[in-house]
């Protein structure tokens, strides 16, 4: 039974995490290309999925977990947001695109936090056996870029189709996981615990205000590698784009197996600094790219390499740092407000700030024809990085215990909360 459960699981994960690959990091070629959007709106089509992620736990709370089979309620958002992904290519202005795509993400976003409770639910020993099933999203993620360079896509509609057919698919398919009804019928739910404000009263420490901050602060220049890469590497003539940027996620499987030995030896603001460190080097390598010559292409695939590092050492280490410092009452509140912050308030302020960056260095030549000053688009981010790497190195203080959940990265707990992979 746990053999079959757990193939399951795996299809599962990789259907869902093949849905985001394929129109995610490639989104941006077809707005621009397709559909001229400008760089705010390209911003604002990215942050679409940030509002998701602040809606969706008032989907899993109030209607998920009280009201319908976990199941069921994948099967149809699955199956509407596989037929709202095929109408968003008859979008053609923003007035139209921009509230379907939105519309798409509220279906999406819950699925991730629906499918892991799930998972966990069934699985007879989560530590070891959710990790090998959700390995399979990254399999599905690096399955959908590469299946997106092969139909040559990136800059087209069919990136859409393509998505939408397979969630379709994935829809069906949530029909044959195991029977998870409700958990919580009849229970009253407050906002505070679904966002997990709760867990504001673990400001008072410094150390964790600081980090909380930080953690807010660095989301800014994080979204200008997801928002604006693709549009990057084919302005300057890269084939395949979406497929080698999978590099990305081979580089989080590597790095996060390494992650716990980090902790255990550095401690949080050692490891969690190094995270803040990657990110300035991802993008002064891409910064140096941009005049590059013969190195361009090894500093593009070292920026895009350094994914594991710039997210496990950062966010990964972040959340079981939160998972140290709350107290076992505040714990779900406490990994609730952390994910609001990331996924939901910090990543729609990045991906604004992205897009209009983008617009801010416009070049249009003699043609009319229009490209974009990178030098200056990826030192935007980079120095952003860098002040937010010398605050937390000036007022964070490491807790005095040792870390004491290095090994959930074994267990899976990371995957309670939307992530980005």
């Amino acid at each position: 039974m746990q053999t079959t459960l757990k193939a399951k699981l795996s299809v599962f994960m990789f259907l869902q995490y093949f849905i985001w690959g394929s129109w995610y990091a490639s989104m941006a070629g077809y707005l621009i290309k397709g559909l001229n959007f400008t760089g705010p709106q390209i911003g604002a089509a990215y942050g679409a999925l940030a509002i998701a992620s602040i809606i969706s736990p008032f989907i899993v709370g109030l209607i998920a977990d009280r009201f319908f089979a976990s199941e069921k309620l994948l099967s149809i958002l699955g199956l509407i947001g596989g037929i709202v992904l095929c109408i968003i290519p008859q979008c053609g202005s923003f007035s139209s695109f921009y509230p379907t795509l939105l519309l798409y993400c509220i279906l999406f976003a819950p699925t991730l936090a629906l499918g892991n409770s799930l998972s966990l639910t069934h699985l007879a020993n989560s530590k070891t056996d959710f990790p090998r099933v959700k390995l399979w999203s990254a399999v599905g993620w690096i399955a959908g870029g590469v299946t997106i360079s092969l139909l040559k896509a990136e800059e087209s509609s069919l990136q859409f189709y393509l998505a939408g057919g397979i969630s379709i698919v994935f829809g069906l398919f949530a029909l044959a996981l195991p029977h998870t009804p409700p958990t919580k019928t009849g229970a009253n739910v407050s906002v505070k615990e679904l966002l997990g404000l709760d867990a504001l009263a673990l400001l008072k420490k410094p150390s964790f205000a600081i980090f909380m901050g930080c953690m807010f602060l660095i989301c800014i220049p994080l979204y200008f590698y997801f928002v604006l890469m693709l549009t990057y590497l084919l302005e300057i003539g890269w084939t395949n784009p979406a497929a080698k940027m999978t590099l990305a996620q081979v580089s989080d499987i590597i790095f996060l197996f390494l992650l716990p030995i980090m902790l255990l030896k550095l401690g949080y603001k050692k490891t969690i600094s190094i995270g803040i460190l990657a990110w300035m080097a991802r993008y002064f390598l891409l910064a140096g790219s941009v005049e590059g010559g013969g190195l361009s292409a090894p500093m593009i695939f070292a920026a895009i390499f350094l994914h594991g590092v710039c997210y496990d050492f950062l966010f990964i280490a972040g959340q079981l740092y939160v998972d140290d410092e709350a107290t076992p009452r505040m714990r779900g509140a406490c990994q609730g407000f952390i994910a609001l912050v990331l996924w939901g308030v910090g990543a729609y302020v990045g991906t604004l700030v992205a897009g209009n960056v983008l617009e801010m260095h416009v070049i249009t030549d003699a043609l009319g024809n229009k490209t974009h000053d990178w030098s200056q688009i990826w030192l935007t981010p980079a120095w952003l990085a860098t002040g937010v790497l010398a605050i937390f190195l000036l007022f964070f203080r490491d807790p005095l215990k040792k870390p004491a959940h290095a090994d959930d990265l074994i267990t899976g707990r990371k995957e309670e909360n939307l992530e980005i992979p």
